[in-house]
C-alpha cells in the first residue's frame, strides 16, 4: 500500500483506496469477489465521515487484481457474486469505471493461450482459485470470467496490456475487448508494446494521464 502505483491521482483530487481481500490459499473463489463488493458498500456508508464523494466508484487493479476489478465491475448485482459479507447491505457495490491493467478475462481459454512459462504461473494459481484445474470445474470457471457476464449496462472499460507478457496472455483483454465492442459498450485499450507483465512504463506520466483522462470522461 505504501507504493500503489496510482498514488499520483490523489494529487488530481481523486480519493483512493487500497482494499484487502481474502487470498486463494485462505478462502477460494468467490470470496475475493465477495470482499471486494462489501469493501466498496463501506465506503459508500462511511463517505460522509471521510469527506469524499461515493457516488460514482472507478474500480482499478493489475494482474489478478486486473482480473477481480473486471468481474467486480461487469457483475453489477450479480446474486452469486453480490456476497453477505458487511454491516452495509442497503448501500449499492455497483462500479461505474473499470480500469484493468493486464488482467485475466477468461479462465475457459487462459491455458491454452500460455507459454510454457504462463503455464507454471497460471495452472497453480488457477486450481486455487477454482479449487481445482478449470475443465474440471466449466461452470465456475465461466463465473469467474468476466467475459460471461459483460451486458448492454455494463460500465465503461479502460484495458492496459504489453504485448509481449509472458504470464498473462494479452488475449485475454482482447477477448474482454471483443466482448464489450460486441455489446456496443464504451472500451479503451492500451496496449504497450514491448511490455511484460508490469513495469513502471504502465504507471508512467503518460498512461496515468491517460487513466485520469478516462476516469473524468466517465466519472464526471
Amino acid at each position: 500500500k505504501n507504493s500503489m502505483p496510482l498514488g499520483a491521482l490523489l494529487k488530481e483530487g481523486f480519493a483512493i483506496a487500497s482494499v484487502d481481500y481474502r487470498l486463494t490459499p485462505v478462502a477460494k473463489f468467490p470470496a475475493n469477489v465477495h470482499d471486494i463488493k462489501a469493501a466498496i458498500r463501506w465506503l459508500r456508508a462511511h463517505a460522509g465521515k471521510f469527506g469524499y464523494d461515493a457516488q460514482k466508484v472507478a474500480i482499478a487493479g493489475a494482474s489478478a487484481g486486473g482480473h477481480l476489478v473486471a468481474l467486480v465491475g461487469v457483475s453489477n448485482g450479480h446474486p452469486k457474486l453480490e456476497g453477505t459479507i458487511g454491516a452495509h447491505g442497503d448501500q449499492s457495490s455497483d462500479v461505474d469505471v473499470i480500469v484493468s491493467f493486464y488482467g485475466a478475462s477468461n479462465l475457459t481459454t487462459i491455458l491454452n493461450q500460455s507459454t510454457p512459462h504462463g503455464l507454471s504461473v497460471r495452472v497453480p494459481a488457477l486450481e486455487l482459485l477454482l479449487g481445482g484445474h478449470p475443465d474440471k470445474h466449466p461452470e465456475i470457471a465461466k463465473l469467474a470470467s468476466p467475459v460471461f457476464h459483460v451486458d448492454a449496462k455494463d460500465p465503461p472499460l479502460l484495458l492496459i496490456h504489453g504485448d509481449q507478457d509472458p504470464q498473462m496472455p494479452i488475449n485475454q483483454s482482447l477477448e474482454l475487448l471483443g466482448r464489450y465492442l460486441g455489446k456496443k459498450r464504451k472500451v479503451g485499450f492500451e496496449v504497450i508494446f514491448g511490455g511484460r507483465h508490469g513495469g513502471r512504463e504502465f504507471y508512467d506520466e503518460k498512461r496515468i494521464a491517460l487513466v485520469k483522462k478516462f476516469l473524468d470522461k466517465h466519472l464526471n
